[in-house]
């Protein structure tokens, strides 16, 4: 065989890893495959929009919300009032901005503490067993049979002088329950792993592992779980509010914007559906992220398919 014959039979060389052939890391997926779940993406839009509303909204208009008008009692949507006035003139959007800004600030620290809270609770009775873990457990069922919103409507007038941070305290106390027992046993299954192993046989301090190893290994679902709790105490918070056991006056929050509309909507319904519209926009929002999210960290959920699907189809056309 001349030379010439054995170049054409030579195999061609292997492309470089740098010529677009670097496998994909795990962020750059997941993020494909959110980006591929078009309602996620306009859930998340939502909720931005949302927030930029509810934080920016106040400093586009000349009133405040607890400033009434005199001249303007009742009277509905208009260019001057945009979402009409109630019985004493306040600005309804005004107020409803107000609201909205109150709730989701509620709903996201109440998610964060409740997150954090089932995270280390879950991750340390998994992690130590024995008595840690009998311990852990123990409380963890006798606050899932306790009566929680009877316990916060007791609790929740001794409070009054503490203000909204004591509420959020309130219901991030019982809001992790559930989220500890699927960290344990998540914990269990994870402290058998080889890098646990490893580093436990290197003498890491049991805290760090939980930290640096268990922990981030149970990330997607504590991503996935904080989110969708937003949603719930967004709805916590406004039903607590909406029986007098949340937000008080002079303050507002949607729940208190429902119950003070509640009875008046038939006839000046601007004093009900905007808050109303508002809260069930944004808890439909945030499920769609956890949606989202939950389809993007789990590549075998049928939300995902059909993104790899188009990849592969993609790869294979070119």
């Amino acid at each position: 065989m001349t030379d010439a014959g054995q170049i054409a039979a030579a195999p061609p060389a292997a492309a470089p890893i740098g010529d677009g052939l670097r496998p994909a890391g795990r962020g750059r997926l997941v993020l494909g495959r959110l980006l591929a779940a078009r309602w996620a993406v306009a859930g998340a839009v939502t909720v931005l929009l949302l927030f930029v509303l509810a934080f920016a909204g106040p400093h586009l208009i000349p009133w405040d919300y607890a400033t009434p008008d005199y001249t303007a009692l009742r009277r509905p949507p208009s260019a001057t009032h945009w979402f009409g006035t109630n019985g004493i003139g306040q600005d309804v959007f005004a107020q409803t901005l107000r609201g909205l800004q109150k709730s989701l600030v509620i709903g996201l620290l109440v998610a964060l503490f409740s997150t954090a809270l089932a995270s280390l609770v879950g991750a340390c009775a998994g992690y130590f067993g024995g008595w840690t873990d009998r311990l852990l457990m123990f409380l963890v069922d006798l606050m899932l049979v306790l009566p929680s919103f009877l316990l916060i409507t007791i609790v929740s007038p001794k409070l009054r002088g503490a203000g909204w941070i004591a509420f959020v305290a309130l219901l991030a106390l019982f809001n992790w329950m559930i989220t500890a027992r699927v960290i344990r046993s998540m914990t269990i299954s994870l402290k058998a792993r080889e890098f646990v192993r490893a580093a436990q046989f290197m003498g890491v301090r049991p805290l760090r592992i939980i930290l640096r190893h268990i922990l981030p290994n149970v990330a997607s679902f504590l991503i996935i779980d904080a989110t969708i709790a937003v949603g719930g105490a967004v709805m916590s918070e406004t039903a607590l509010s909406y029986f007098g056991f949340g937000v008080r006056a002079p303050d507002v929050s949607l729940g208190t914007l429902l119950a003070a509309g509640t009875s008046e909507a038939p006839v000046f319904p601007w004093l009900f559906y905007f808050a109303a519209g508002l809260l069930v926009l944004f808890v439909l929002a945030v499920n769609l992220v956890g949606d989202g999210l939950r389809d993007a960290l789990d590549p075998t959920s049928e939300g995902a398919r059909p993104a790899r699907r188009r990849r592969t189809g993609n790869r294979s056309s070119s």
